[in-house]
C-alpha cells in the first residue's frame, strides 16, 4: 500500500479516510475525518450503502458531483475507498461502485469543509470490520488472542481486514525461511474462521493472515504470506480442535470433515504437523 495523494505532514487527529478515482489515477476525490455507514450490514436487497463524511474536501470527480445532488449529475462513479494512518499511509482500500451524492452541507469540523452523505455499493466492507481498522490505525494491535472474544459473526470481518491490511502490516517482511517450527493453540478453534484467526497468528504474528478459507491457506502455503514450506507445525489441544471441526467439506467427489482435509493439505504442500 501506497501514501494516499496529496499529503504532507503527520497529523494523529487528521483525515482518517481518503477517495480516490477508480477510472483516473491522477483524479483524487479528497480526504475526511470520519466515516459512517461503510461498515454496516448490508441494508437490503438492493445492496447500497448510505456513508456519511464529516469534514470532507472533495476535489476532482467528487466536487463536480457535490453540485448537482438531486440530478443525475451527482453520480461520482466508481472509487477506491482508502482508510489512513495517522501518517496518511494507505492502511487498506475497499473498492466501491455507483458513489453518489445525496446531500452536503457545510461541517462544524473546519472551515472550508463540508459533511458530505453518499450512496454506494460495496460488496467487501463487512460489518464488524471497524474495530480491527481502529486497532491497526492507533497501533494497538500488538498482542495475540485479541479475536479470542469476538463474536462468531465477526471473526469473518476481522479475517477481511487482516487480508486488506497484510501488505501495509508487512511491509519489508521477508517470509521466514523453509525448516521453521509453528505452533498452533487449538484451544480456541471451534469453527473454520477460528481456525483461519489461529494459524494466522501462529505463522505471522498477532492479527497475522494466513488464509480465510480453503482455497487460500492453500494458496497461502505456496510462499509468500509469511512462510515457505517445508515446515512444522506443532499443533497444541489438537484433539479439542479436531473435536470442533467435523463439518464434511466436498473434496472432489467425497467429503471430509474440515479437520481431517486441512491435515490433507498440510501434508500436501509439505507441512510436518505434529498433533499434541
Amino acid at each position: 500500500m501506497g501514501t494516499a495523494r496529496r499529503t504532507s505532514g503527520r497529523s494523529g487527529d487528521g483525515p482518517r479516510y481518503a477517495l480516490n478515482s477508480d477510472d483516473d489515477d491522477a483524479d483524487f476525490w479528497g480526504f475526511a475525518l470520519e466515516a459512517e455507514g461503510l461498515f454496516t450490514p448490508l441494508p437490503d436487497e438492493e445492496g447500497a450503502r448510505r456513508v456519511h463524511l464529516t469534514g470532507c474536501r472533495p476535489q476532482g470527480g467528487l466536487l463536480r458531483s457535490v453540485g448537482h445532488v438531486g440530478s443525475r449529475r451527482a453520480l461520482a462513479g466508481n472509487a477506491w475507498f482508502d482508510l489512513l494512518d495517522g501518517d496518511r499511509v494507505t492502511m487498506g482500500s475497499y473498492f466501491v461502485s455507483e458513489v453518489t451524492v445525496i446531500d452536503v452541507k457545510p461541517s462544524a469540523t473546519g472551515a472550508g469543509l463540508v459533511d458530505l452523505t453518499m450512496t454506494l455499493w460495496c460488496e467487501n466492507a463487512m460489518a464488524g470490520a471497524e474495530r480491527a481498522w481502529d486497532l491497526i490505525r492507533t497501533g494497538h494491535l500488538n498482542r495475540t488472542g485479541m479475536w479470542h472474544d469476538l463474536a462468531t459473526e465477526d471473526r469473518r470481518a476481522w479475517l477481511s481486514v487482516m487480508l486488506w491490511s497484510r501488505r501495509y502490516r508487512r511491509r519489508g517482511i521477508a517470509d521466514a525461511p523453509a525448516g521453521q517450527v509453528f505452533t498452533l493453540d487449538g484451544r480456541r478453534i471451534v469453527d473454520e474462521d477460528s481456525f483461519y484467526c489461529a494459524i494466522g497468528e501462529a505463522v505471522n504474528g498477532p492479527g497475522g493472515y494466513f488464509g480465510w478459507n480453503l482455497d487460500a491457506l492453500d494458496d497461502c502455503l505456496i510462499g509468500g504470506w509469511g512462510a515457505r514450506t517445508p515446515f512444522t507445525l506443532h499443533w497444541d489441544f489438537s484433539a479439542r480442535a479436531s473435536a470442533r471441526l467435523r463439518e464434511p467439506v466436498p473434496s472432489g467427489e467425497r467429503e471430509v470433515a474440515l479437520f481431517d482435509l486441512l491435515l490433507e493439505i498440510f501434508a500436501e504442500r509439505g507441512v510436518s504437523v505434529v498433533l499434541r
